[in-house]
């Protein structure tokens, strides 16, 4: 039996390195194939150079807005090989709204989601009869003190991207045109600015998971986070004080629950790994809906094939979290994704925030906006085809 040790780096949360230790556990008792799982902060996980992390391990969990960037550093291996256009034609048919296809780029398959989520709404089962269904309600719970929305980059990009898209305004994902139309995107910046105004200031500095923690705990009158990256973890049964529930984001619009950024996590390979094709043969393995409803859901996963959102155990022993979200993850929206966008990321975010606590006008903070995101790409493209929140 094969004694081989690979290497991989995921995420240091226990949604997102729990499963991945478990996995790998099952998958040495199938193969012989050690994995050993590092893990890195979600900050890092959301900025840290993936081309550093391609050439110290085999195996890399990221996300889809790195994708262009990957390929134009060729640090990735594609994963639609020749000879696994079944397996491949699965994974694909189990997408959980567009999980599957942002990971596809230059017309190659760079990751395999492993983990779906964009942002939904979370609440609080015991405090409320019912998530709010409108934002109208969100602004009168966040009056009375109830509200957390996180902001602390990139999460305020991804409240004005969700806020855009459910008003019927998508960004755009092409840097050669502006981000957003001045007149739709100051109404997005002042409706911001009005619920940024009604939340604690420490939103500027807190992440989902923080807001989670806050929502969470013993005595808490925190009931709604109406936009909030999902993390399933909370709506377990005695993860927390106060158990969490999930719902679809509550709609400003007309079109229904549409316009959510997508996140998630993709399961990709190395193009530096001396052992790529044990390193492919576990991506396949782990990404497939057998495990992503079994061994991956039952150690803490959130799982980024339908099988498993599907699967009426999965939900009970998450408070119907797949079920209550599915909506919105099947009208999410896709970041862009071109190399430049990451840089673009933090910069807009920075921007925003500085908007708000200044006092700017919305239109010079969409102008700016719009100004990062045509300046994005960079001056020279390094590298061909080649790579992968």
């Amino acid at each position: 039996m094969n004694t081989r040790t690979l290497k991989g780096m995921t995420w240091s949360h226990p949604r997102g390195y729990d499963p991945m230790v478990a996995c790998s556990s099952l998958w040495r008792q199938k193969t012989g194939i050690a994995i050993e799982w590092d893990k890195r902060s979600l900050q890092d996980f959301e900025s840290f150079p993936v081309d550093e992390l391609a050439r110290a391990y085999d195996l890399i969990v990221i996300d889809h807005p790195h994708v262009g960037q990957i390929t134009a550093e060729r640090c990735l291996e594609p994963l639609d090989v020749a000879g696994r256009e079944a397996e491949l034609a699965a994974l694909a048919s189990g997408s959980v709204g567009q999980s599957y296809p942002s990971y596809n780029w230059q017309e190659r398959q760079w990751a395999f989601p492993i983990d779906a989520a964009s942002q939904v709404q979370a609440w609080r089962p015991d405090a409320l009869n019912a998530p709010p269904a409108r934002w109208s309600e969100v602004l009168d719970l966040a009056r009375q003190g109830r509200v957390l929305l996180p902001l602390r980059p990139p999460h305020c990009l991804m409240v004005f991207f969700t806020l855009a898209g459910n008003l019927g305004h998508p960004c755009a994902t092409d840097p050669s045109v502006d981000l957003i139309e001045s007149g739709a995107g100051g109404k997005v910046f002042e409706t911001m600015r009005e619920i940024a105004a009604l939340v604690d200031p420490a939103c500027f500095d807190m992440d989902p998971i923080a807001v989670s923690e806050r929502m969470s705990e013993a005595g808490s009158r925190i009931v709604c986070a109406p936009l909030i990256y999902g993390y399933v973890s909370y709506a377990m049964t005695g993860f927390r004080a106060n158990r969490l529930a999930f719902a679809d984001i509550p709609v400003i619009g007309s079109n229904g629950t549409i316009g959510s950024a997508l996140g998630g996590t993709g399961i990709a390979v190395s193009a530096f790994s001396r052992a790529k094709d044990a390193a492919i043969d576990f991506a396949y393995w782990v990404a497939s809906g057998d495990v992503q409803r079994g061994a991956y859901a039952a150690s803490g996963g959130q799982p980024g094939h339908a099988a498993a959102w599907e699967d009426q155990s999965v939900n009970a022993a998450t408070g119907s979290f797949y079920r209550d979200t599915r909506a919105t993850l099947e009208g999410a929206w896709v970041r862009p994704r071109h190399d430049g966008y990451m840089a673009f990321q933090q910069a807009a975010s920075d921007c925003i925030i500085s908007g708000i606590t200044s006092g700017r006008q919305a239109a010079r903070v969409v102008a700016d906006l719009n100004r990062l995101f045509r300046d994005s790409v960079p001056a020279q493209v390094s590298g061909a085809a080649g790579g992968g929140a």
